[in-house]
């Protein structure tokens, strides 16, 4: 079968997470084992970092990889979910797994998995595994999916762990306060492995502590490592100033990644270079330099307050639960004063509380309600308005993306901003459409 094809049955086969929510989810790590057993453990002949957290870890995983390329290690990159392309999850060195690799994935391996009935982001996780050992890669940086202990990417046992930070998200699968999710995410801390957390939070922090010393393993927290004392944007970069504990003067970062959220990101990447250079790495300080000055470029990074147009500005990001939506009104509150009006064009999964969500938002805004076609967990954009209009916004709804698109291209001057966010499938659909045109 061609890739299209081939694309198609595993989407029709095998539960999509992301399209159809909870009945994708197998519990335990029984089938992913029994995959990896097949395989021959191909995580064992390469090196790895591991990294979880609610926010962040998307954005913390690329640079990881971004730097570790700049330093010379063949770097894989595993990554969810995509947004235009299924193959931006599997990387190596930035350049997407090709075509013909997913095929021969498949064929080779398809009565096995017919038989076993994974979910889809078990064979992706064990796709990519077994494609960076196949290619030969030095290091991959993996990013778990859901949670941690019992996320498909756990078989790992890593060189480091790291966990961005934890926010209540996914409640019904991981726990409804911090403390359980800390304790699931927690799950990926291995005996005798080091783990970075990216922020202190007086709920989570116990958890990690009691479990780094359960396992035996150095804990280290990003905050007390270092710490941004300024930041500013520039020629498209975030300019920080960062001092690092017990060296003076300060330093400066140049960080292609410009979100409000990304100077916790920054922290985080720098506490695990840190550590991974006490292990052996071979990374200078000219290798986290450009690493960290051009992520998009090096390993396709997409949606992070990405600049995806002109006059008007349109501007993209993925944030979509309320630990990141906070972040992300904050940000967006700034936008006042560079932009006569802002415009924002917003569509939510219906796991995601909208009326809490919403509710962060700024009041200021126009807002073009709309729902994503390619995945049955969007919320109806008419549902959107309504708690819209419920919170005082001034609002209209469109049944699709390009729709709303479109209203809020013709409303928009020159001198505004269109911001296009709520769900990875809404910045998926507008990147693809302006890749498209």
């Amino acid at each position: 079968m061609t890739y299209e094809k081939i694309l198609e049955d595993i989407y029709n086969r095998f539960p999509v997470y992301q399209q159809v929510g909870a009945v994708a989810l197998k519990p335990g790590l029984g089938n992913i084992l029994r995959i990896d057993e097949r395989l021959g453990h191909p995580h064992h002949k390469f090196k790895t970092i591991h990294v979880a957290g609610t926010n962040g870890k998307g954005s913390v995983s690329h640079t990881l990889a971004a730097i570790l390329q700049s330093a010379g290690y063949v770097t894989g990159l595993f990554t969810s979910p995509h947004l235009v392309d299924f193959r931006e999850r599997i990387r190596i060195d930035g350049c997407m797994i090709p075509k013909e690799c997913v095929v021969e994935f498949i064929d080779r391996n398809d009565m096995f998995l017919n038989d076993l009935q994974p979910s889809f982001f078990e064979i992706t996780t064990a796709m990519a595994l077994d494609y960076f050992e196949r290619v030969g890669v030095d290091v991959a940086v993996i990013e778990v999916g859901l949670g941690g202990r019992l996320d498909s990417t756990n078989i790992i046992t890593p060189d480091l762990s790291v966990i961005t930070n934890i926010g209540l998200e996914h409640t019904q699968y991981l726990g409804d306060t911090l403390g359980k999710i800390a304790g699931e995410k927690a799950g990926i801390i291995k005996p005798g492995v080091p783990v970075v957390i990216g922020e202190r939070n007086p709920e989570t922090d116990p958890v990690f502590i009691a479990k780094a010393q359960e396992q035996g393993s150095e804990i280290f927290f990003a905050e007390d490592m270092a710490k941004v004392l300024s930041h500013k944007e520039d020629k498209g970069q975030m300019v920080a100033q960062v001092e690092h504990a017990g060296q003076q003067p300060a330093r400066e970062h140049r960080f292609s990644l410009t979100g409000l959220c990304q100077t916790r990101n920054l922290l985080t990447v720098l506490a695990a270079v840190d550590v991974l250079k006490k292990q052996g790495y071979d990374i200078t300080e000219l290798d986290i330099r450009e690493g960290m000055a051009d992520v998009q470029g090096l390993t396709g990074l997409m949606g992070r307050w990405q600049k995806i147009g002109m006059r008007p500005d349109i501007i993209v990001d993925t944030g979509h639960n309320a630990h990141g939506v906070k972040i992300l009104a904050e940000q967006l509150e700034e936008q006042f004063s560079k932009y006569i009006h802002v415009h924002i064009v917003w569509g939510m999964c219906n796991d995601k509380e909208p009326e809490k969500v919403l509710s962060l938002l700024p009041r200021d805004a126009r807002y073009y309600f709309t729902q994503a076609n390619n995945t049955r967990r969007a919320t109806p954009a008419s549902e959107l308005y309504e708690i819209g209009q419920k919170l005082g916004l001034n609002c209209h709804f469109y049944p699709t993306v390009a729709q709303a698109m479109d209203r809020a291209r013709r409303y928009a001057e020159p001198a505004d901003l269109i911001f296009v966010g709520g769900s990875n499938f809404i910045v998926g659909e507008v990147i693809g459409s302006q890749s498209n045109n």
